[in-house]
């Protein structure tokens, strides 16, 4: 039960993990009310936005009620014990089903493993409320499946909430669960996020292991989805561990991330590039950018008006992509390729054309991107561009209606190639257009500068608010 005589500032559901685990050591709230709260929050949102795939609201409430008593013991588990947390649907997770998407995958057979994500959240206490929804296989920008229709926006339910992490972006923006975790192959945490209006980063590759490996190599990120900067970090302190089924894992942190956000980087060199040398803005879009780089100058940040200096690296991020898709399709039942998702179909028919040389030739623009930004980075400690060209388009499609693209990679530029070269990059909210939807600002850092990226997004975070 809530202490009588603290009060809570806002309501449980609507708030943060730091904010929540605060309240849990002054007594003022439970880890049970917290629980309760969030799963009234998903049955009255829920049904308009199509977030999650699964609820469990009895193991959830099953999971408080240890936390609870974890409490009062005073002997926690974890940084986040009690917090309830989202965990989409591509993400294994011992006793759900993980579907994927797909019509293609059952889900009435054992489901015994946990992945290294799930297996972190669930030795730090955290109670799992759910799966959340993803485009099958996690293929594309937005979300929408066979399996589980569309889902929307909470800011504008008749627009796109992004993807391929869409389902978790909706379910923390909508007040769903105050944190997630997400996969990011060519921006799908950070996308969402800024559709969303939310934080959402992609750390170094390997900084949060993967298991089973994905057949996106070293494209695939897994990374946490949250309201601030701060939540953001101390989900990287819990998932940032090392697990031997990834052989790609890097070692443990040497800090904390949670200490490191305190850091001062007024002083610092931030390139800002408004389009990478090569992308067409959206006016909007352009203009609140513009305004919070000056403000973050303004308040002590060097900004130096500079292109990385690569050409778009988009054909051969396709290639990586679809090879990917057409791998892992490959081990599904026979007749699958009538039944998935009509753009999915043509990348798996794309990716069984390349051969290992295809594969091999767009490895090698992946790791020449991927010099560029390593020289570049020598000159500045990180780059500033939007997350996204455009704000939040009409749910349902694959590309912006009425539009001459042909591929969702295509209106995504911001993003991809920062998973071919692997660096850090988070998305955190700056603003809004005219229509009230959310602009993302990205921030790039060097390889393995994962405390200095989420550190100088807690600053432009504070100054941003203030």
């Amino acid at each position: 039960m809530a202490h009588p005589d603290i009060d809570i500032p806002t309501e449980p559901a609507a708030m943060t993990a730091v904010e929540l685990i605060t309240a849990y050591s002054a007594g003022a709230l439970s880890p049970v009310e917290a629980t309760e709260a969030v799963l009234e929050a998903i049955a009255e949102r829920d049904g308009d936005l199509n977030a999650y795939c699964l609820v469990d609201g009895e193991r959830a409430l099953i999971q408080a009620k240890e936390s609870e008593a974890r409490w009062h013991s005073g002997h926690v588990a974890g940084l986040l014990d009690g917090v309830p947390i989202s965990i989409k649907d591509i993400f294994l997770t011992e006793g759900w089903p993980t579907r994927r998407g797909s019509t293609s995958v059952e889900p009435d057979v054992p489901w015994p493993v946990d992945s290294p994500v799930a297996a972190r959240l669930r030795g730090d206490g955290m109670v799992f409320l759910g799966k959340t929804t993803t485009p099958e296989l996690a293929w594309k920008a937005t979300t929408d499946s066979p399996l589980t229709g569309i889902t929307r926006n909470p800011v504008d339910p008749s627009k796109t909430c992004g993807g391929s992490s869409g389902g978790s972006a909706a379910a923390v923006a909508a007040g769903m669960g105050p944190v997630s975790v997400g996969t990011d192959g060519g921006g799908s945490v950070r996308i969402p996020a800024a559709f969303c209006g939310i934080v959402g980063f992609k750390p170094t590759h390997g900084r949060i292991p993967l298991y089973p490996a994905s057949p996106f190599g070293p494209l695939a990120h897994a990374g946490p989805m949250t309201r601030t900067v701060e939540d953001a970090a101390l989900l990287m302190d819990i998932l940032a561990l090392p697990d031997p089924r990834d052989p790609t894992a890097l070692a443990p942190p040497i800090s904390t991330y949670r200490a490191q956000l305190q850091r001062d980087v007024r002083g610092a060199t931030a390139a800002f590039s408004p389009t990478l040398g090569y992308v067409d803005v959206d006016p909007e879009v352009a203009s609140v950018v513009e305004s919070a780089v000056r403000q973050l100058e303004a308040a002590g940040l060097r900004v130096v008006n500079a292109d990385p200096g690569f050409s778009d690296p988009l054909e051969a991020f396709e290639d990586l992509w679809a090879s990917g898709a057409a791998t892992m399709l490959s081990h599904f039942p026979e007749g699958s390729r009538e039944r998935v998702d009509p753009g999915l179909g043509e990348v798996w028919d794309r990716g069984a054309t390349l051969s290992a040389v295809d594969h091999l030739n767009a490895r090698a623009v992946a790791a020449e991107v991927g010099i560029v930004m390593g020289a570049f980075h020598t000159a500045y400690d990180v780059l500033i561009t939007p997350t996204t060209p455009i704000a939040a388009f009409e749910a349902g499609h694959d590309v912006p209606p009425g539009s001459d693209l042909r591929s969702w990679p295509q209106w995504t530029p911001f993003t991809y190639p920062f998973n071919m070269t692997q660096q850090p990059a988070i998305s955190i909210p700056i603003g809004a257009t005219a229509a009230g939807l959310p602009v993302g600002l990205q921030i790039v850092g060097p390889r393995h500068s994962d405390d200095l990226v989420l550190a100088m997004a807690r600053f432009a975070e504070v100054v941003l608010a203030g």
